[in-house]
């Protein structure tokens, strides 16, 4: 068994959580003796027996795979539609059935919808997610399995130390991380914070409004950065009051998993994603413009954390592997 890895962005282009879930995911199947290998796009001699496309693989590209005996499981984030509300859900996937009817074939394959019902088996990193793929793209129920993202050895294995007074947040600071927003929060709880993350660019103008809170809050917000030291991460989390996370769109935030396999208390946005991956032993706070209402919940859970329950043991990233190798040794022995 050969399997082949590919993806919809380049990891120079956009750091994130997707980049480690990716680094990650084949680090563990090779250690279980899958071989397994990105697929190189300009080598027409390379052979597999599997693709493993992390995000929504073009419907041609796996009508291609298909003809050249190659199988296909199709691994996307649904950040945005898992955010939805059902009310959003219904008028989107009226407007795309509405608009595959009626629209040309060669404006509606720009949006893939096809590859889901062509794929083999897709790969959803939550109930809700897999609920979705096949609600909104139609993917066939029995070809939808729900592999959890994993977490390495290094947190589990950090020791216990005494909490320390800063709430930490792990996030690229853009938009959708809301990390502006939560250290506005922080400042109006009085609640001291540590954001550890770096932009996408430091001209964008979102992260500069940031860096000037930062600058001129020194006593409740602590910037230093992005940590890529997995042990001092680690350590940080084990010492910190608590982690919060209050992005607007969110798939399974592989950060808050960190912080929970270093049993650190956890306040997420109250989304479906959220929800469904912590359904115990997390706090939750709707995402709101209000800085006060944001401030009087972050507060509530600075004065509470020291008293609040572990969140669930997370999965090992061999564990996610293991389930993927039984993914994969189901679709190749399927006709």
């Amino acid at each position: 068994m050969k399997i082949l890895v590919n993806c919809d962005l380049p990891f120079a282009l956009a750091h994130g959580g997707a980049a480690i879930q990716i680094r990650q995911t084949m680090a563990a199947l090779s250690q279980l003796g899958v071989t397994v290998e990105p697929l190189r796009w300009w080598d027409e001699n390379q052979t597999g027996d599997l693709i493993h496309y992390f995000g929504r693989m073009p419907a041609g590209q796996i009508r291609f795979a298909h003809q050249k005996k190659i199988k296909v499981v199709m691994a996307e984030l649904l950040t945005a539609q898992g955010s939805r509300s059902p009310a959003q859900l219904w008028r989107q996937k009226l407007i795309s059935r509405t608009i595959a009817q009626l629209a040309p074939r060669n404006f509606t394959a720009a949006f893939k919808w096809d590859a889901y019902g062509l794929a083999d088996a897709c790969v959803a990193n939550t109930v809700w997610e897999a609920h979705l793929m096949n609600y909104l793209f139609g993917a066939p129920k029995e070809c939808v399995h729900v592999v959890p993202n994993g977490v390495e050895e290094v947190f589990f294995n950090s020791p216990a130390v005494a909490r320390e007074k800063w709430l930490v947040c792990t996030a690229t600071i853009t938009e959708r991380k809301r990390v502006l927003e939560l250290a506005r929060a922080a400042v109006a709880a009085q609640t001291p914070l540590w954001i550890v993350g770096r932009a996408y660019a430091e001209s964008d103008p979102y992260a500069q409004k940031f860096f000037t809170l930062a600058r001129q809050q020194p006593q409740l917000i602590r910037y230093e950065g992005a940590i890529t030291d997995r042990a001092r991460l680690a350590q940080i989390y084990r010492a910190a009051r608590g982690f919060v996370l209050l992005s607007t769109m969110e798939t399974r935030s592989l950060s808050a998993e960190e912080a929970a396999a270093c049993a650190c208390p956890l306040l997420l946005s109250d989304l479906p994603w959220a929800r469904s991956t912590f359904s115990g032993g997390a706090e939750f706070c709707r995402v709101t413009d209000s800085v006060a209402a944001t401030a009087a919940r972050l507060r509530h859970f600075y004065d509470a954390a020291d008293r609040l329950p572990s969140p669930a043991r997370p999965a090992t990233w061999t564990d996610v592997a293991r389930q993927l190798q039984t993914i994969y040794e189901q679709v190749l022995t399927r006709d």
